[in-house]
């Protein structure tokens, strides 16, 4: 063997060392984000503001070790061994990872003070572990290998890892390991990947090349383009999932799905031979916004579980497109670490704009048709016939650019008036072909397309939620979600809707307007619970719940009676009281106390042994605030509870049986439940809407059980034991996953 072929065979064995150790790394990041989350949960309370605010620093930190790895790259390969080194010995000072325990959170802002403890508790690490992926990539162009001439391949490397470990969380760490496990592994692996950078570092076989010798910087415009394809996906990420969450359908781990997508758009676009795939992305994707993001305004109702799917197939389509064209404007490997930097701040950037700005600025999810059009503005899309092609040449082309726009405004507003005021298909079909015709010719010139398509999504639904919007009072957002009110004229009611979910009913009659409906319906378990109330604890009981909706639990009240709400958002507080809306709170409990903040977080400041009765119904949507459901929530609500207080607890779910988890805490903490699935009678007359309800109802001692069941009048027969799992261990804050609970659907 001569010496050439000694080094190319040393620079072959160096492959899979590289790609094991950037695979390890990027695994490691998206691994301790949802282990944090678990850990921070019952601390913080389950507001979604605390996962935007982590999803922020997240990204910020990523940024950061991009801009590290950028600023020693250029270093001699042995001082870069040593301070990265050096870097990670000081990141494992902080090991295990755990939560820090800080001061400050009574004086500081909460997102300033859960920045701070997030950047105590995994700042270090994260940071290294960020910057290993880029640096890796920078170490292996300068090994003997032929595929060092085009390091790129190792980012699909980082992004399998990321994916690996996003499905690996919920399926198979989660649910097998405590909290403490998690963190010890986690510090395990965070151990080998430091030996084996240790190791990657004697596999250069040449120095970084000097700044003088290497291939021109990239101009800023370039730096531009990068950051713009990378900031539009991240940011169409996070609305994909808002979108399908909050308006089409709710259904545990979605936010998955959408993550996975995308990161197996990156793993496609860079890895090698994927730009056959990326061709026939940028080739369908200008079809697939027409065909499918046209009806982003009209996602929801009986057609939602389609419309998701549509939705995950445009956003993997259209990524793979805008990252597909991002890797084919990869730098040279001497610019390796500034177009990862680029890329990285193009993250921030999307990321910042959906899961910050557009809650604050939005009524509704604004953001995701606007970052469906920014996309069609950016994927490079050629004319689908050569004919089209020359229609938009020379001056004829610029005139095409500035008419086509307009007719297809004019249009949408005529396919708005007739199609989804009027409902006459047959008068609004002409204009909408108009629109998709100008759609259609003007693939391949970027803006004008859209501009077409912004239009054709305007007429389809676009206009009227502009509308709703415009309507005071129809419409608000905030960190917690999109509240919607409306009044149906029918059947005389008004409806709160969160999302997919309804979240309070009051007649529209005047003389049915203090009657609780939908879960609340005379012979549910909790109006069961407040008959027999008075009975079992006398005129003057205490009573506490969580989750004010619209109020309708107020009217259970009676004269003598101490009520308090606990309430995170104060969004719905002031829909709650304004009069104009609904006058469950004014017309039953006008002094009701309403206390802000997590429930169990304020729960747990409340003097011990205060309530008769605590009624707990949290849940966002289908979404289950896990920290509510954990043994040591429950141990909270027994504290606050008397001795032989009652916890009522709603567990109406579409995809989760909550049973078997209440009874196994139930039965660790000595209590009786009983569960009451009811189904009331819907007479169909107007001002009335009844809902199914399934309530648990919880008590120290089976004799107060045997008081509240014979004192709501339905005795002993409409209740149930609950459904027990032998194998099922209750949920705690060190260990909980919802994976054995799911319905079979």
């Amino acid at each position: 063997m001569t010496a050439a072929e000694g080094v190319q065979t040393r620079g072959l064995a160096a492959r899979p060392l590289f790609i094991a150790t950037i695979f390890l790394g990027s695994f490691l990041l998206f691994l301790i984000q949802p282990m944090l989350g678990r850990m921070a949960l019952p601390t913080l309370g389950g507001a979604p503001a605390v996962w935007n605010v982590a999803m922020l620093f997240y990204q910020a930190m990523l940024l950061a070790g991009y801009v590290y790895a950028h600023a020693i790259s250029r270093m001699a390969q042995r001082r870069q061994t040593i301070v990265h080194l050096a870097v990670f010995a000081i990141a494992a000072l902080t090991l295990p990872i755990s939560l820090a325990d800080i001061g400050g959170r009574e004086t500081l802002p909460p997102m300033l003070w859960l920045l701070a403890l997030l950047a105590a508790s995994i700042g270090p690490v994260f940071f290294v572990v960020a910057a290993q992926a880029p640096l890796m990539q920078s170490w292996y162009a300068r090994v003997d290998d032929p595929a060092a001439a085009d390091p790129y391949f190792l980012y699909a490397a980082s992004n399998a890892g990321s994916l690996l470990a996003l499905l690996a969380y919920p399926f198979a760490v989660e649910p097998y390991l405590r909290l403490k496990e998690q963190a010890w592994l986690w510090s395990g692996g965070f151990v080998i990947l430091a030996l084996l950078v240790a190791f990657c570092a004697r596999r250069p076989a040449r120095e970084p090349v000097p700044a003088a010798e290497a291939a021109p910087p990239a101009t800023w415009r370039e730096r531009a383009v990068w950051t713009a394809l990378a900031a539009v996906p991240s940011g169409l990420l996070l609305s994909t999932t808002t979108h399908l969450t909050t308006d089409i359908v709710a259904v545990p781990l979605l936010w998955v799905v959408p993550l996975a997508l995308y990161l197996v758009t990156f793993i496609v676009a860079f890895s090698m031979g994927g730009a056959l795939f990326v061709k026939q992305a940028k080739m369908a994707s200008p079809i697939l916004l027409l065909l499918l993001g046209g009806y982003t305004f009209l996602a929801q109702g009986v057609f939602a579980l389609l419309m998701a799917l549509t939705n995950l197939v445009l956003l993997f389509v259209v990524a793979l497109a805008l990252h597909g064209h991002l890797a084919e404007r990869r730098p040279p490997p001497s610019q390796l670490t500034d177009f990862y930097l680029w890329i990285s701040l193009g993250g921030v950037i999307g990321g910042f704009f959906s899961a910050i700005v557009a809650p604050l600025v939005f009524d509704w999810v604004y953001e995701h048709p606007i970052l469906l059009v920014c996309a069609a503005a950016l994927i490079p899309a050629k004319p689908l016939t050569k004919r089209i092609g020359k229609l938009w040449q020379g001056r004829r082309g610029l005139v095409l650019d500035i008419a086509l726009p307009i007719i297809a405004l004019a249009a949408s507003w005529w396919v708005h008036t007739e199609l989804i005021l009027a409902d006459r298909a047959e008068t609004a079909a002409p204009a909408l072909a108009l629109i998709a015709l100008a759609a259609v010719l003007s693939i391949g010139r970027r803006l004008t397309f859209a501009a077409c398509f912004g239009a054709l999504m305007l007429g389809l639904g676009g206009w009227q939620a502009i509308a709703i919007s415009r309507i005071e009072l129809a419409r608000e957002r905030s960190f917690f979600g999109i509240y919607t009110v409306k009044a149906d004229g029918e059947r005389l009611i008004r409806l709160l809707e969160h999302g997919t979910t309804l979240h309070g009913v009051q007649s529209l009659i005047p003389d049915l307007q203090s009657e609780p409906q939908s879960y609340y319906a005379k012979g549910s378990g909790v109006a069961e619970a407040f008959e027999a109330l008075p009975k079992i604890a006398g005129r003057f009981a205490k009573v506490g719940y969580v989750g004010l909706g619209a109020g309708s639990l107020s009217c259970f009240a009676k004269p003598g009676q101490g009520w308090t709400a606990f309430e995170i958002d104060p969004l719905v507080v002031r829909i709650a009281k304004d009069e104009r809306l609904f006058t469950y709170i004014s017309r039953c409990t006008p002094d009701l106390r309403i206390v802000m903040g997590d429930a169990r977080l304020s729960l747990a400041k409340e003097p011990r042994h205060t309530y008769d009765l605590i009624a707990i119904d949290a849940f966002t949507s289908d979404a289950i605030p896990m920290h509510l459901m954990t043994e040591e929530a429950f141990k909270v609500y027994a504290g606050a509870l008397k001795p032989d207080g009652v916890l009522m607890v709603h567990i109406s779910n579409r995809h989760i049986d909550l049973q078997p988890v209440i009874a196994a805490i139930a039965s660790d903490m000595g209590w009786t439940a009983r569960v009451r699935d009811h189904t009331p009678y819907d007479p169909g007359l107007p001002g009335i809407d009844y809902s199914r309800s399934i309530w648990v109802a919880l008590t120290p001692t089976e004799m107060r059980m045997q008081d509240l069941m014979y004192g709501g009048g339905a005795g002993p027969a409409g209740w149930a034991m609950l459904r027990e799992r032998p194998d099922l261990q209750p949920w705690t804050d060190d260990f909980a996953s919802i994976i054995p609970v799911l319905k079979q659907q």
